[in-house]
C-alpha cells in the first residue's frame, strides 16, 4: 500500500489502541508513524508496541515509521522536614541553594541553572504544573515567590 501524499499521520498508541488489531485498524485509515508516548508505558510495554507495529509491517510489505516520545528532565526539590509540607495559598516561600530541609518557607533547589532564567512576574511550576508560583524577586541564586 504506497501512499502518494506529501503530508504524514501520526496516531498515538496508548491504552486503547495497544492491541495488533486496532493499529492495523488506525493504519489503514491512514495512519503512516505510530507515536509511542514513553511517559506512559515501560520497555515491555515499548517492546509490545514495537513487535505490534513490525509484525505489521511484515506484513503489507511498507516500512511503518514509531516515533518514541521521550520526557523531558524532571528536576527535584531538595529534602523536606518531616518528608513534605503543604503550601499555603498567597503565602511566600524562598527556593534557593542552600541545602538545609524544606520548609513551609524555604525550597532547596540544587539546579543553579535555574535560577539564571526566572525573572520577577514570571511563574515556576512545581509538581507537572499543579503547583503554580509566581516569582516576585530574583536573584543568580534564590527567588522569593508566592
Amino acid at each position: 500500500m504506497r501512499r502518494r501524499r506529501n503530508v504524514k499521520i501520526v496516531a498515538t498508541l496508548g491504552p486503547a489502541s495497544r492491541d495488533p488489531v486496532m493499529i492495523k485498524r488506525l493504519f489503514e485509515a491512514g495512519a503512516d508513524v505510530f507515536r509511542i508516548n514513553m511517559s506512559h508505558t515501560d520497555h515491555a510495554g515499548l517492546a509490545s508496541y514495537v513487535a505490534n507495529i513490525r509484525a505489521l509491517e511484515a506484513e503489507i510489505g511498507r516500512p511503518i515509521g514509531i516515533l518514541a516520545d521521550l520526557q523531558g528532565p524532571k528536576l527535584r526539590i531538595g529534602a523536606m522536614a518531616g518528608g513534605g509540607v503543604d503550601l499555603v495559598a498567597g503565602s511566600a516561600i524562598r527556593i534557593d541553594l542552600d541545602p538545609a530541609p524544606g520548609d513551609a518557607h524555604h525550597l532547596f533547589l540544587p539546579h543553579r541553572e535555574v535560577f539564571a532564567v526566572l525573572k520577577e512576574g514570571g511563574l515556576l511550576l512545581i509538581d507537572d504544573g499543579r503547583l503554580r508560583l509566581r516569582i516576585e524577586q530574583a536573584s543568580p541564586d534564590s527567588v522569593m515567590a508566592r
